[in-house]
């Protein structure tokens, strides 16, 4: 027995090795991946930014605007009757006043890059905006006079042009698409008028919005500051990725906050502020809102999504046959999530060109083809309103009290003689009416997607609704000429 212990045991060493060598080798292998990650991390992250600041800063510039201030005389003037003995002193006083009230030069600094050997400039257009004087300086000291070719107040960008005897240094555009949250980023500009300086960060963000139709900010905990505005926002490459415009900071100060503008965005407002001086953008010409869950259910859509026609004016929208109530769900063969998108769509189309565009309407899908305007010589033309058949009645529904315009209500609400609808007099402070911010002045228009005339007209579109199995309703009403879907509720009694 003792013998065949020992055996077993001589037997089991070899598969005791093996253990080990398979432990050790994982171990091994372990430690290589982990120093190959290390390695490749350690690679992307940049030890020093001082090559690429050494190779931009050539093509940043800083930017000093003057502007006229007119003086104001805004002191009380005294009452003098004319023919007074008093008269010729209380003039000669009041000139002297205004020689101390003479215009004044005010002046403002920002930050530029140069975009191409023969001197166009890239900068915000508040940097500039009513600037009678534009002056450009240079890395070197030199400093050259600017004028402006054009600017764009929408993304607040604005292209300069210098005129140098010899090639200025430039820097390129880069993919902002391509850029990463977590990317190393740097950003140099003239920030609180020191002079070049440089600020390194990561990509806090992508695809910001602050106030505009067209914005698509990157933001960044680089230090951005005042005087940073206009400058290049670069990648590892030295590509130019974004425009430095704005902070979010409750002291004025930079506190790791900080938007450009999208290269994506600025390179295409560049290239028509090259060639045309301004921006043509592309004009559907409908007015939209968003389609929030109750809508989609009033409409019967499967997800809250697209851009729901609130209005057709005039224009190309009107003339290819769209209506109010469609959602636009398609636009040149690209999905609409909602109205920002939408918008950013059309406006980077060109103009004239002819697109299709998918809306679901009464549960179908139609495709239209729309040939676009020109955004910036839209007219706002109001829709052509329907016959007003007269009925004094009000009804109660949906925690509303309506009535039917007449003559009076007209001229209360300064409405065209020919307007169509039911006013909102009354809403019950508890109400999903009041909630979804109808008021009495409201103008309703259309019921159900239907135009409506009279209170027999709304009744009946509520009652096929409920018929329908819909748990909300979709009104279009106006308030001040701006109209809007809102959807009730239909199980509030």
């Amino acid at each position: 027995m003792k013998e065949s212990a020992v055996t077993a045991q001589i037997m089991t060493q070899p598969d005791r090795s093996r253990s080990i060598l398979r432990a050790i080798s994982a171990l091994v292998l372990g430690l290589a991946f982990m120093l190959a990650h290390t390695i490749a991390a350690q690679a992307k992250m940049p030890e020093s930014f001082a090559d690429l600041a050494e190779s931009v800063s050539p093509s940043v510039v800083n930017i000093t605007t003057s502007t006229t201030v007119a003086g104001v005389d805004s002191g009380p003037r005294p009452i003098v009757p004319e023919g007074s003995p008093l008269e010729d002193f209380f003039q000669d006083f009041l000139d002297r006043q205004r020689e101390g009230q003479r215009p004044r030069r005010s002046s403002a600094l920002g930050s530029g890059f140069v975009i191409s050997e023969d001197g166009f400039i890239v900068t915000n257009n508040h940097v500039i905006d009513k600037a009678d004087e534009i002056e450009i300086e240079f890395f070197s000291g030199e400093r050259l006079d600017a004028t402006v070719i054009g600017t764009d107040p929408k993304t607040d960008i604005a292209l300069l042009k210098v005129e140098s005897d010899t090639p200025l240094p430039f820097v390129p555009f880069g993919d902002s698409d391509a850029a990463r949250v977590g990317d190393w980023v740097m950003a140099v500009g003239n920030p609180l008028g020191q002079g070049f300086s440089v600020s390194a960060g990561i990509i806090s963000a992508r695809e910001r919005a602050l106030s505009g139709s067209y914005d698509d900010f990157i933001q960044t905990d680089a230090a951005i500051n005042r005087g940073n505005s206009g400058g290049p926002l670069f990648n590892v490459e030295g590509e130019v990725i974004g425009v430095n415009t704005a902070i979010l900071s409750p002291t004025g100060g930079s506190i790791g906050i900080g938007f450009a503008m999208s290269s994506e965005v600025v390179t295409r407002v560049i290239d028509q502020l090259q060639e045309f001086g301004e921006t043509r953008r592309g004009w559907l010409g409908v007015r939209i809102q968003d389609v929030t869950d109750d809508v989609a259910e009033a409409l019967g859509l499967a997800a809250a999504a697209g851009a729901l026609v609130t209005d057709v004016p005039e224009g190309p929208s009107k003339e290819a046959g769209l209506e109010a109530g469609d959602v636009i769900t398609t636009f040149d063969g690209k999905d609409v999530t909602d109205t920002r998108e939408l918008v950013r769509l059309v406006g980077n189309t060109t103009v004239g060109k002819a697109v299709r565009v998918i809306v679901v309407r009464e549960g179908e899908t139609e495709t239209l083809l729309v040939t676009l305007g020109r955004r910036e010589e839209a007219e706002n033309t109001a829709v052509p309103a329907a016959v007003q058949q007269s009925d004094p009645a009000e009804t109660e529904l949906l925690g509303m009290t309506v009535a039917a315009l007449n003559d009076e209500l007209r001229e209360q609400l300064g409405l065209d003689e020919d307007q169509s609808g039911l006013v909102v007099v009354n809403v019950e402070e508890d109400s999903d009416a009041y909630g979804k911010g109808l008021r009495a002045g409201d103008l309703i228009v259309e019921a159900g997607q239907q135009k409506i005339e009279d209170l027999s007209d709304l009744e009946s579109r509520v009652e096929d609704a409920r018929e329908a199995g819909r748990k909300s309703f979709l009104m279009l009403i106006r308030r001040d000429g701006d109209p809007r879907f809102v959807a009730l509720s239909l199980e509030e009694e």
